[in-house]
């Protein structure tokens, strides 16, 4: 059944425009009764706890990236981090779970360590040469669109420049690597899509089937198709080796802003600057479900790693939590 598990108002002090979802688990710090008697190395080690712990990371007009547990269903705040000097566009978490990166409206990139809530790199830019951020599957690069049309990508322990991919294009609003590693794929303000092969450095495909800016992207979980959103109103989902349209999906009355696929890949999430967020089928590309608890545009949506919880993030400056049935 879907429902409204928590939703929690005023969480920012202005808009807030992204968020992600992440997951760890905490080392626990050994306790006396624990080691006493021990007579192996092994079991002198901390131990690991078998607790999962969710957070979530958003990123708001306030400059602030936020730094959010959830525990018993509700949302605490773990950290502030504070390091931008302008409004906070981005937001994403390595597949480890123990970074986060955040690209600002002051051209700069800010990676933090999650667990201690510092700042561990910066990366400052050119004005608009810096926007969209997310990670390599394997955690060792993050890329980022810029207004010309390049995208960046920077290695995480160094926080240098090691290639960069050029589309020739406009603005690149929207960037996401496949979970395959193979491809990079970016939405440009013109309604063009590329896709780079990125171990050859080369574009692969370029896709037009939008006339408006590309707001948001995501691959699906096995890499095969591609799925987009614009202000044209409408999503596609594209079959990434063979470049064509396997669905158009209609239902908002506005932009399409922030799309994600659930991890298991039998359901999408959208949110719209018609306030909405629908839960779509993957099989059938239907809308399933519609939740109305914004009263301003929803610039991001994410799920949970098990698939059944959602997130989403608006200029109300609230974030809402959803449970979701699992097929």
């Amino acid at each position: 059944m879907y429902s409204v598990e928590y939703k929690k108002e005023n969480a920012h002090e202005e808009g807030i425009w992204s968020c992600a979802w992440g997951r760890t688990i905490p080392e626990k710090k050994k306790k006396p009764e624990e080691t006493e008697g021990a007579d192996d190395e092994k079991s002198r080690d901390s131990v690991i706890s078998d607790i999962l712990v969710d957070y979530i990371i958003t990123g708001a007009l306030d400059d602030l990236v936020k730094v959010w547990d959830l525990q018993d269903d509700k949302l605490e705040l773990k950290h502030n981090l504070e390091g931008h000097s302008l409004g906070v566009v981005s937001v994403a978490i390595s597949n480890s779970g123990k970074l986060c990166a955040s690209s600002s409206l002051d051209s700069s990139m800010r990676i933090w360590d999650l667990e201690k809530g510092e700042k561990i790199a910066s990366v400052d830019v050119g004005p608009m040469d810096l926007w969209t951020v997310a990670f390599s599957p394997d955690d060792k690069y993050i890329i980022s669109g810029s207004h010309s049309g390049k995208i960046t990508q920077y290695n995480v322990e160094t926080a240098s420049v090691e290639q960069s991919f050029d589309t020739r294009g406009k603005f690149i609003l929207s960037l996401a690597y496949s979970p395959d590693g193979k491809y990079i794929a970016s939405g440009a303000i013109d309604g063009i899509i590329n896709i780079f092969d990125v171990a050859a450095n080369k574009l692969q495909h370029k896709l037009e089937g939008h006339a408006m800016p590309i707001r948001s992207l995501c691959f699906s979980p096995n890499s095969q198709h591609l799925l987009t959103a614009s202000d044209d109103g409408h999503m596609k989902l594209y079959d990434v080796q063979h470049t064509h349209v396997v669905g158009t999906m209609s239902g908002h009355a506005s932009w399409v802003l922030g799309v994600s696929f659930s991890p298991d890949g039998n359901h999408f999430v959208s949110g719209s600057s018609d306030k909405s967020v629908k839960v779509w089928e993957m099989k059938s590309r239907e809308c399933v479900h519609t939740f109305n608890e914004h009263s301003d545009q929803v610039w991001s949506v994410k799920f949970n790693p098990d698939s059944n919880k959602i997130v989403s993030v608006a200029e109300d400056k609230s974030i809402v939590v959803y449970s979701c049935p699992q097929s």
